[in-house]
């Protein structure tokens, strides 16, 4: 359905703009992940895990679309290299997932190295393209979900 401020379709250069700028953010994204000591699929849970306070497996297993024997094998890591402690809840059975404080240090060092570089590649652009780009942004986030997500967006990680 579209929207009621929309006229008339995106021309191709647009969407070829989104999506080189797309992949240019995701390559700023990922930069950092590649010396973290940790899988990408290790940083999911630990994200998911911050972002859903008092997680069970199967509540984690949900999150990511797999088995709770795959989501509890990923926290068997993530304990063992010290970034996740599992802690009984209301009964023996209720395993919750909570980070440790070296798992929480890992999320806030990749969100400090990721604003760094979005903070030099920002700077280098005009204040007032900053603005656009800013306003372009939450249009897109407002008409991205408003149009495609019914509920929760799924993977979408919010800033701590």
């Amino acid at each position: 359905m579209a929207s009621p401020h929309a006229t008339e379709p995106p021309e191709p250069p647009l969407i070829a703009a989104i999506e080189e700028a797309a992949s240019l953010l995701a390559a700023i994204w990922n930069r950092e992940t590649e010396e973290l000591p940790t899988s990408a699929t290790q940083l999911h849970v630990l994200l998911i895990v911050e972002q859903h306070r008092d997680i069970n497996l199967s509540g984690l297993a949900r999150q990511l679309g797999g088995l709770a024997s795959s989501a509890s094998r990923l926290c068997d890591r993530l304990e063992a290299a010290g970034f996740l402690h599992r802690t009984h809840g209301s009964s023996r059975r209720a395993v919750i997932l909570r980070l440790s404080p070296e798992g929480r240090a890992l999320l806030d060092r990749l969100r400090r190295q990721r604003r760094e570089d979005l903070t030099r590649v920002l700077a280098r652009m005009p204040p007032a393209a900053r603005a656009a780009l800013a306003a372009g942004l939450s249009q897109f986030r407002a008409a991205a979900v408003k149009n495609t997500f019914t509920g929760p967006v799924p993977g979408l990680i919010k800033p701590a």
